[in-house]
């Protein structure tokens, strides 16, 4: 039995008869396509270092394979590769997963590959005694535009991270601060390691441009290189951007040409205009969370679609073709929510 790894990660456990099996159908399915050859198979007993340089040969040869994304993200592939580990089929078999921490660290928990998003970061916080502040934060994808969304809790990491293998990073799962109010997240630098994951987030959207630092940029810096976490964040959390979540840019139905970059923060749900490409464009249209009447998915359409009241006349529906509707809807639901604690 092959362990099979790519970047750090564990894959999958494999008898090389199985690969001989996903050679073969492979070949069927992607005729036109010139595959590298399997390590030979030899019917002798092999010494520990043959049977490493095979694994790695095995290794190499998912590595290029998986390099061409249409026979990458085949089910063919995604099958052999997501399947249970031998004969267990049951998702009991344990597996290690690595979660990205704010400050860049690596979070290594121990989870049942069948365990889901909140299995996993109940580990996670276990493992990094954040019980007090659990609430929150939570796990997250990075997916395309160096954008990342909020994994729903049904949802299962390690389909998620075996399905990223060829990723550099060593990992696409993340724990982030999953919080929009100010006050309230001025209350939890009170506990060390929150203080710590905030400091190091803030950081991170500034150096993405997330958080607008304008005059404040040196000032910002100088705190950094010191790790004044405190001082830093009671600068950083003023600025524009500070606290939002910003969407790639996308198709939205109240507008004909361009798209839209919906970003959405505890104050207002703004929709800034840009044209089909991303590049900005001076029109940022604003609702306040009192005039939003409802919201919902639609997982057909593919869109997270809202109405909103409109002064003097009838609520209009707008939609959002975003593939982030889940994550817009989860958004929407945390500020309502957090809205009820200044109640």
């Amino acid at each position: 039995v092959f362990n099979i790894y790519m970047a750090g990660r564990h894959l999958c456990s494999r008898r090389y008869r199985e690969f001989d099996t996903l050679h073969a159908n492979l070949k069927r399915e992607f005729p036109d396509f010139n595959f590298p050859r399997l390590p030979g198979k030899k019917l002798f007993t092999l010494s520990e270092q043959q049977l490493d340089q095979r694994r790695r040969g095995l290794e190499l040869y998912l590595e290029k394979v998986c390099a061409v994304r249409v026979i990458g993200e085949s089910e063919t592939m995604q099958e052999f590769l997501a399947a249970g580990d031998l004969d267990e089929a049951d998702g009991s078999s344990e597996v290690e997963l690595k979660i990205l921490l704010p400050d860049k660290n690596l979070c290594i928990v121990s989870v049942c590959r069948s365990d889901n998003a909140d299995a996993v970061f109940k580990a996670v916080v276990s493992k990094l005694h954040l019980e007090d502040v659990a609430d929150y934060f939570y796990l997250f994808e990075t997916v395309e535009y160096n954008f990342e969304r909020k994994l729903l809790p049904q949802e299962l990491p390690h389909n998620i991270y075996i399905q990223n293998y060829s990723t550099a990073t060593a990992t696409c799962i993340l724990l982030k601060k999953w919080l929009f109010t100010i006050s309230r997240e001025m209350m939890l630098t009170s506990n060390a390691a929150a203080l710590k994951y905030l400091f190091w987030q803030a950081v991170d959207d500034v150096n993405k441009g997330i958080v607008k630092t304008g005059d404040k940029l040196y000032e910002l810096k100088a705190l950094r290189e010191a790790e004044n976490a405190l001082e830093y964040l009671k600068t950083v959390r003023y600025l524009e951007g500070f606290s939002e979540v910003v969407f790639p840019h996308c198709a939205c139905d109240s507008r004909r040409d361009g798209h839209v970059v919906a970003i959405i923060g505890i104050e207002a749900f703004k929709l800034q205009a840009c044209k089909e490409d991303g590049t900005p464009e001076a029109q940022v249209i604003e609702f306040n969370w009192k005039d939003v009447k409802s919201y919902q998915v639609d997982e057909e359409g593919m869109s997270f679609n809202f109405e909103y009241n409109r002064q003097g006349k009838k609520p209009r529906l707008v939609k959002i073709f975003t593939p982030y509707f889940n994550f817009m809807n989860d958004c929407f639901d945390r500020i309502y929510d957090e809205q009820q604690w200044e109640t």
